[in-house]
């Protein structure tokens, strides 16, 4: 039996939390077979040292050990880089190479970030895994590796599924063995035993006295989220090494290098919002608003106009008073219901007619029908930016203009209401 004490001093790894020892045991109880391992875990918790775990304690510990950051090679050349290329088979393919999956047999080969493989890489990696196979760039040729292939990712790869941009089946041959790695928020009481280590590591490759924390400055730093983990803690630790002339830090000092610090921080689900995304809606809010009210403005002009008219027929001005009663009911500061032809007193004596005759050639039915209007905001807003785009055929750029937005919030309109 492995003591996992020993692992941790062997490899570095500080902290004594449940989940942190899970994980190690874990990775210690894999190694010995040949399984696929996919580490998860946010970035800055340490991921990389996993693989090296599991390497050493494998059968294969004498072979090559390679590791490679999908992320930060150009997608033109992820494909040579890992199955190699011919030459002359691209431009700038001046010999022949081998691919680290090549180099690597009989070794292990850790995928860091191997959510950002595009897909046709996915298809060549999930060969690899299923059959040991793959074809170098340029060629037809069919070459054999066995090669333990290590995947690690701070991506949702879930969500990369659903939304197309990761394989499925590549997931499932990757995610045989899952290691999920804590984030340093989950390992409060490893937070100080971190941060002592990295100050004492600094001092000395600085030559420079250790710095220590006073009771406040440890408070504040175990109440902080940590959002950049243990990267986060160790350059914050860095910083203060270098920065602080008094070897003592105390909590207001602390707070100094801590951005967004809170005392009392709640666990929240975070979701990225553009910051124009409230101005937006505002904007376009607005224009709805206003065309309403100018829209009802110019009825009440209209109606107030007809009932001005020199017409001789005493029931055309009794029903339209009863109208004009009706718009201003709720708005009397603008008109006065008095001031019209009839009080209300009279007219509500009047009985209601469906169809009034006005002259001989015209016959005008007066029908009253209810429409109810919609007080959905989000209609609103939708049935605007259709008519826009109606109105200009489509042109989103003379649409955004008329609606008085940015061409991007329209798009992103567009987008949300599935406009076509």
């Amino acid at each position: 039996m492995v003591d996992i004490q020993d692992i941790k001093q062997r490899f570095g790894i500080i902290g004594n939390s449940i989940a942190l020892n899970r994980a190690i045991e874990v990775a210690v109880q894999v190694a010995p077979t040949d399984l696929s391992v996919l580490v998860t875990g946010e970035s800055g918790v340490g991921k990389e040292v996993f693989p090296q775990i599991i390497h050493q304690f494998s059968a294969r510990k004498h072979g090559k050990y390679i590791a490679v950051n999908c992320g930060a090679i150009p997608e033109g050349t992820i494909d040579s880089e890992l199955f190699g290329h011919l030459k002359g088979s691209f431009t700038g393919a001046l010999s022949d190479r081998k691919g680290y999956f090549e180099v690597a047999d009989g070794g292990t080969i850790f995928l860091d970030e191997v959510g950002e493989l595009p897909l046709a890489t996915q298809v060549r990696l999930l060969r690899v895994l299923e059959a040991g196979e793959f074809i170098k760039v340029g060629s037809s040729q069919v070459l054999k590796t066995n090669v333990r292939v290590v995947a690690a990712t701070n991506i949702d790869i879930r969500k990369a599924i659903s939304e197309g941009k990761f394989r499925e089946d590549l997931f499932y041959r990757l995610n045989t063995v899952p290691i999920m790695v804590p984030p340093l928020r989950d390992r409060k009481e490893d937070i100080n035993l971190l941060f002592r280590k990295f100050a004492h590591d600094f001092a000395e490759r600085y030559r420079m006295p250790t710095i220590r924390l006073d009771d406040d400055a440890k408070h504040v730093l175990n109440s902080f989220q940590w959002p950049g983990n243990i990267r986060q803690l160790k350059n914050t630790a860095e910083q203060i090494s270098v920065i602080e002339e008094q070897r003592i830090i105390d909590g207001a000092t602390m707070r100094g290098y801590l951005p967004h610090f809170h005392e009392h921080q709640l666990p929240a689900i975070y979701k990225h919002v553009d910051e124009n995304t409230f101005a937006s809606e505002r904007e376009i809010l607005y224009k709805v608003l206003f065309d309403m009210k100018k829209d009802m403005t110019d009825l009440k002009k209209l109606v107030f106009d007809l009932m001005q008219n020199n017409s001789s027929d005493s029931q055309v001005k009794t029903d339209n008073a009863r109208i004009i009663s009706k718009l201003y009911a709720e708005d009397k500061d603008e008109i006065n219901v008095d001031d019209l032809t009839h009080t209300a007193e009279e007219y509500s004596n009047v009985p209601a007619v469906h169809a009034s005759k006005i002259d001989d050639s015209h016959h005008i039915e007066d029908t009253e029908e209810y429409v109810e209007e919609s007080l959905s905001l989000e209609k609103n807003e939708k049935d605007l930016i259709e008519k826009a785009l109606e109105k200009y055929n489509g042109k989103r750029k003379n649409a955004a203009t008329e609606l008085g937005i940015s061409e991007r919030t329209l798009y992103r309109k567009i987008k949300e209401y599935d406009i076509r």
